[in-house]
């Protein structure tokens, strides 16, 4: 149990402004020491009103942009190739020319943004790490969208990747903190729904675009560079964006996350139409955290559990989504057919969240990814055995379906699983697993096409999802509807 002084707690005095928020006066929680398991309590009992939901829905617009930049490399490879920046294979394993090399140098960024930068939105705080990494993603891709050597793009890919990770680590770990525990996997859905809205947007202009050079310049070009105006809606959005208040209390600063809360509770209250509930007993927070505090029980066992899931997690989900139109042109489809084929296919992306939206706090996370991986496991089987039209479509819907509500799902699973102390470090050091891992992944991929073809392609997916079947299952502990704190206990 962390002492008064590491836990934060003023007297009633200094925090006279909560007894507003906390109940009525009358309430004898009104007269309780301000403290981060306080704020944490007032917030885990807040009705799901508009206001709420408000919040989810702004930091999900920063993931539609951020999953729009993330997600076009498989769209726009055709357009590389056809270019002749890129070449579709490589003339060695790690060659720097193919779409391999430019795939792994997103992931290399992926990779140093979320092990090396994780921790920033730790020390800086959610609000601003969210606001400064999209700036940095997005300035990466305008330059990149200008270059006309594989070095100069890569390298700028590269560079991208970084903003990107970090911006990753930190959105899940806001929306985690941000709202209340009955709601936690519905957020989720509903950031990973209106992000995955991405994927059928840049479907869809890579299909205008990408065979084509309007006014003289590649389409991939264009593609890259109207992802970029997400930039203009960064000041708009966090101008709306509390910061957290777990975290501000965390870090002492709980006349801050006072004024947080009771701001929040105003409008909750105005819009529920009656008195909150009271909050339950505070549970106890952990002072500031350090790396060697997710190597302790029962963090540990969480760590190893979330790295190996995340190595194998990405080989199912990347592996099919950024190598669609290829996949389907080695099944024997022209380029523009293939192209159009993905943005049927894309159409399926925000959908598995949606669905989420009315299932997610229903089941178990851990039930749920199992289940994902193994549809994921008996569709890519099937796709590779196919050549006909509509049947490649709806096994790649069904790939779609599985990646997407396995993403919403795990997303939220590693972000319970540490306390706000280390949550942004933790998240962002397991996490990283997965970008390095996909580093090697777009290489082996692309070695296992040009070898054994779509089939060696998907045995090699099933393989991996089957691990991640077994990890999670046997591993994962529970956390529906369970308080991030006594999680964490």
């Amino acid at each position: 149990m962390a002492n008064p002084e590491q836990t934060g707690s003023v007297t009633p005095a200094a925090g006279a402004s909560a007894h507003a928020g906390a109940g009525h006066a009358s309430d004898p929680r009104a007269a309780a020491p301000l403290d981060a398991g306080t704020i944490s309590a007032r917030l885990d009992r807040l009705p799901a009103t508009r206001s709420i939901w408000k919040l989810v829905v702004l930091l999900s617009l920063g993931f539609f942009f951020e999953l729009y930049d993330l997600l076009y490399t498989g769209y726009v490879a055709p357009g590389l190739v056809k270019s002749g920046l890129l070449t579709a294979t490589t003339h060695g394993l790690f060659g720097s020319t193919g779409v391999a090399s430019f795939i792994a140098a997103l992931f290399s960024g992926l990779f140093i943004g979320t092990i090396a930068c994780g921790f920033l939105a730790d020390r800086f705080g959610r609000r601003a790490v969210f606001t400064y990494s999209l700036l940095w993603y997005t300035a990466a891709n305008v330059i990149m969208a200008f270059q006309e050597t594989a070095t100069g793009l890569n390298f700028w890919r590269f560079l991208a990747g970084v903003g990107i990770g970090v911006e990753l680590v930190t959105i899940g770990t806001y929306i985690s903190e941000l709202v209340p525990k009955q709601i936690r996997g519905r957020a989720f859905a509903c950031e990973q729904a209106v992000g995955f809205a991405a994927v059928p947007v840049v479907a869809f202009l890579s299909y205008l675009l990408v065979p084509h050079a309007p006014f003289g310049l590649d389409g991939w070009r264009w593609v890259v560079l109207i992802g970029a105006h997400g930039a203009l809606f960064v000041w708009w959005i966090r101008r709306a964006l509390p910061e957290s208040p777990r975290w501000l209390a965390q870090q002492g600063r709980l006349e801050e996350a006072d004024r947080v809360m009771t701001d929040l509770e105003a409008k909750v209250r105005s819009e529920y139409g009656r008195e909150l509930p009271p909050p339950a007993p505070p549970m106890p927070v952990a002072p500031r955290g350090s790396f060697r505090d997710m190597w302790v029980p029962p963090y540990r066992s969480r760590t190893l559990m979330m790295t190996i899931f995340n190595v194998f997690q990405t080989v199912g989900f990347y592996g099919f989504a950024n190598w669609v139109p290829t996949l389907l042109i080695k099944q024997g489809i022209t380029v523009t057919t293939s192209l159009a084929y993905s943005s049927i296919i894309a159409l399926a992306a925000p959908i598995g969240p949606i669905i989420g939206l009315f299932i997610a706090d229903k089941f178990e996370r851990k039930s749920v990814i199992v289940a994902m991986a193994g549809l994921i496991i008996a569709c890519g089987l099937w796709f590779s055995q196919t050549t006909a039209a509509i049947l490649l479509v709806c096994l790649g819907v069904g790939l779609t379906l599985g990646s997407n509500i396995m993403s919403y799902s795990f997303h939220a699973y590693q972000a319970e699983l540490f306390p706000t102390s280390i949550r942004a470090r933790a998240v962002g050091f397991v996490y990283s697993w997965s970008r390095f891992s996909a580093i090697f992944t777009a290489f082996l991929i692309a070695a296992t096409l040009k070898e054994f073809g779509t089939t060696g392609v998907f045995v090699f997916i099933a393989g991996a999802m089957l691990i991640v079947m077994l990890v999670i299952g046997v591993m994962g502990p529970r956390t529906k509807g369970i308080e991030l704190e006594k999680i964490s206990h």
